[in-house]
């Protein structure tokens, strides 16, 4: 083999090489979320005859270490056979998970947000022809340190009934990877915290006693099934 040749080879092999580097250290974005999945998720209240509204999260996020960015998709259906009228999805975070803004969508109140919550959005669905469905791009961060939950009610438009919600329902890993550049999560997975002594997940806020990871969902639901879950308190839109 000449010497020219065995140059163009290696040259071929450390290119190919450094690609895969850069491949394989990119973190995953929105694009790379898996199936959507409707995991925590169930019928409140009796949706209009010929109505079926459900909500599907992503089955994976990836979440930057070191900005704690990450990226969802939140979509909303009518699996029915009739339009399902003027609608709106809520987007509400919990614990670690901070929703910082949702595409075409309202911020709600901090003094209309559910207890245990510290963030959600309002988006105006109006109406979902039969079949269709609807997603929006949602920014969050996610605290690695903590248990992180969202969740996705949806009500009618004016917030007095809710036909569906799914969740709060967490996003999380039982196998860290502070090293990385990202950390994937998975749906529907309690958190573990990379840091020494994280067997233990830290407490955080307020009536955290009272919002366990899964009797949230149930406390949230019942609720919702007896139209009080924002009857008294409708989500309004921060000022411009």
């Amino acid at each position: 083999m000449s010497s020219r040749r065995a140059t163009t080879i290696a040259g071929s092999l450390v290119t190919a090489s450094f690609s895969a580097v850069l491949i394989l250290s990119l973190p995953a974005g929105a694009d790379d979320q898996g199936p959507g999945s409707s995991k925590g998720g169930k019928p409140v209240g009796e949706a209009p005859a010929g109505v079926r509204t459900t909500t599907l999260l992503p089955e994976r996020i990836s979440v930057d270490n070191k900005s704690g960015k990450t990226a969802i998709t939140a979509t909303v259906k009518n699996e029915g056979s009739k339009d399902s009228g003027r609608i709106r999805l809520l987007v509400v975070g919990f614990d670690g998970l901070t929703v910082k803004s949702v595409q075409g969508c309202a911020a709600i109140a901090k003094k209309d947000l559910p207890a245990g919550s510290h963030s959600g959005f309002s988006c105006p669905v109006d109406n979902l022809a039969a079949g269709a469905s609807k997603s929006y791009d949602v920014d969050a961060t996610f605290d690695l340190g903590k248990t992180g939950k969202i969740c996705l009610p949806v009500q009618t438009s004016d917030g007095k009934k809710t036909f569906w919600q799914q969740g709060p329902v967490p996003f999380g890993t039982t196998n860290p990877s502070p090293n990385a550049p990202a950390t994937p999560l998975l749906l529907g997975t309690d958190n573990t915290p990379a840091a020494p002594g994280g067997d233990e997940l830290p407490r955080t806020g307020v009536g955290r006693d009272l919002l366990p990871l899964g009797a949230a969902g149930v406390s949230l639901i019942a609720a919702g099934a007896a139209g009080l879950w924002w009857s008294h308190r409708r989500p309004t839109a921060r000022p411009s």
